[in-house]
């Protein structure tokens, strides 16, 4: 018979009750049983709806933290409090998973990594894009080598308008910045895991507040305020690895194109290509030939089939209470999670200073 974990939620707002909490509910083998946030009627909603029964609802996540029969914790709050949260629970004695990016700051990041290592207890990142089917499927091909040596890729993070004008993400005291460590993240982590290549050299970076200031802007979710809008509304990063592998990094909220990808990345290696645009496409060279070929990810392509196929929120969870129960690496490790946010910060430096900026590791 398999353990039940026992699970608290710090913070409960949109990507709580978004992908966590009806991910989290579906497995037999956890109950989530206490819920934190600075407006308590939020967390009262959460339990409500997701918790055990006798859940406890808290306001102080140092309180909750205290409750020694917790075994995880999952931090779901502004980028600036994942540090101070995640680190504080793994002192507790708690896993933890929490959201992306790891931190605000590179070094709050690394102080992260640090801590699990020494606590002996796991952390992971919600770089949930790892588990979508084609990026599952395009991480296969990798490993199996049909692509050869990747030394040249892009990381695809781009709406034309869609600016997030609710929360804090507009603040960059909170967040630490705007598309680049919202959805950048996104794309560069999918990116460095498809290469398995977590040693950058040297990062130059551009970012632009060109459309920000605009009054009564065309916008997915309704115009923005410029005078709150306070991070970039694009940034562009170029990453040279040691190995001599170059990485391009694209973001944006808010531009002027039709080129609108997100969450995805191109890959160009010795012995073939891929991409993610418009579906998952494999290419390269046979019998002196150029091919192009597009995967069909339904169902493992079996013609007319419409059985239930695992979202990627309930399969990141899944795999991430695995990890836990057999002790094994989670598919997202913080010394990876901690590789992105130095180039993320780095990319911001050299867009702030106008030079490049050369990474130790």
């Amino acid at each position: 018979m398999s353990r039940l974990f026992r699970i608290g939620i710090i913070g409960c707002g949109g990507i709580a009750n978004g992908k966590h909490l009806p991910s989290l509910k579906k497995l037999t083998n956890v109950e989530l049983v206490a819920f934190c946030d600075i407006v308590p009627e939020r967390a009262a909603e959460a339990s409500e709806k997701y918790g055990a029964k006798g859940a406890k609802v808290y306001e102080d996540y140092t309180e909750l933290l205290k409750d020694a029969t917790i075994d995880i914790v999952h931090v779901l709050t502004p980028n600036d409090s994942h540090a101070s949260i995640a680190i504080a629970a793994l002192e507790a004695g708690k896993h933890v998973m929490c959201e992306k990016p790891m931190a605000k700051t590179a070094a709050d990041a690394k102080r992260m990594a640090e801590t699990a290592k020494r606590t002996g207890k796991k952390l992971t990142i919600g770089y949930n894009n790892r588990f979508r089917p084609d990026s599952q499927h395009l991480k296969r091909v990798c490993e199996e080598g049909e692509l050869g040596e990747i030394y040249f890729a892009k990381a695809h993070a781009i709406r034309r308008r869609a600016v997030p004008t609710w929360g804090v993400f507009l603040d960059e005291e909170k967040q630490g910045g705007g598309p680049l460590i919202d959805i950048g993240t996104h794309a560069l982590d999918l990116t460095l895991w498809m290469m398995d290549n977590y040693k950058p050299k040297v990062v130059l970076g551009t970012s632009y507040h060109k459309l920000s200031q605009k009054e009564n802007a065309a916008n997915a979710w309704g115009p923005w305020d410029p005078s709150k809008f306070t991070v970039e509304d694009s940034a562009f990063g170029m990453v040279v690895m040691e190995n001599g592998a170059t990485i391009i990094l694209e973001s944006s909220w808010a531009l002027n194109t039709l080129e609108v990808d997100e969450a995805k990345c191109s890959l160009s290696g010795t012995e073939g290509g891929a991409d993610m645009k418009g579906g998952l496409r494999i290419n390269g060279e046979k019998h002196s030939r150029l091919y192009t070929t597009e995967v069909d990810l339904k169902a493992g392509g079996v013609a007319f089939y419409d059985g239930a196929v695992e979202s990627d929120a309930d399969l990141e969870m899944r795999t991430w209470i695995k990890a836990i129960e057999n002790d094994t690496q989670p598919v997202v490790t913080p010394e990876q999670a901690y590789v992105v946010s130095q180039i993320l910060e780095a990319i911001y430096e050299s867009a702030r200073t106008g030079e490049a900026v050369y990474l130790q590791n």
